[in-house]
């Protein structure tokens, strides 16, 4: 196996990208079936190289194939999750009655506030994010919720007060 070390400081990130690029949207295609999403996020991958670059420069990539390809995984997530929820989107407005669809131009406003909302909500930990999904989604009271995760309806209160708050700060 070809370790290959690289110092971020001293080498360029344009060699990174020259050495890996093509390697890496081939990994990318074969996750995605689409070559032009795996090239952009290809470039979005180095982008966060070198967005990270000043934490770097200290540390050696001894596998920068596995670097990126961690970097990669996390877009790759961050991609489906948006499509589901641009797929759900898509299937609610369509079980719309015709008077009430929306705009293409509110759909498109609307699409990205919930994708706001999800990113942010993903920031919270599981339990808060579970008692709020619950609460909002499910249309649980606090005490079923309590209930359910085995927690004080206070600590419910608590949690469904981090959630609005992420809710908030992902619109502003």
């Amino acid at each position: 196996m070809n370790v290959e070390i690289i110092m971020i400081q001293n080498c360029n990130v344009e060699y990174l990208y020259n050495e890996h690029n093509t390697w890496l949207k081939n990994w990318l295609h074969t996750k995605l079936s689409c070559s032009y999403q795996a090239a952009d996020l290809a470039q979005d991958t180095f982008v966060r190289v070198l967005m990270r670059r000043d934490e770097l420069n200290i540390y050696q990539l001894r596998k920068p194939q596995a670097y990126l390809r961690v970097i990669a995984k996390g877009l790759l997530i961050d991609h489906f999750r948006r499509k589901d929820v641009e797929r759900t989107f898509l299937e609610a407005l369509s079980a719309l009655p015709q008077p009430e669809s929306i705009s293409p131009e509110a759909q498109k406003i609307l699409l990205e506030t919930i994708q706001h909302i999800d990113c942010a909500l993903d920031r919270l930990p599981t339990p808060v994010r579970k008692a709020f999904l619950l609460s909002q989604l499910e249309g649980a009271t606090y005490q079923e919720i309590a209930d359910l995760m085995n927690i004080s309806t206070r600590t419910v209160k608590r949690y469904m007060q981090k959630g609005f708050s992420q809710c908030l700060l992902a619109l502003a």
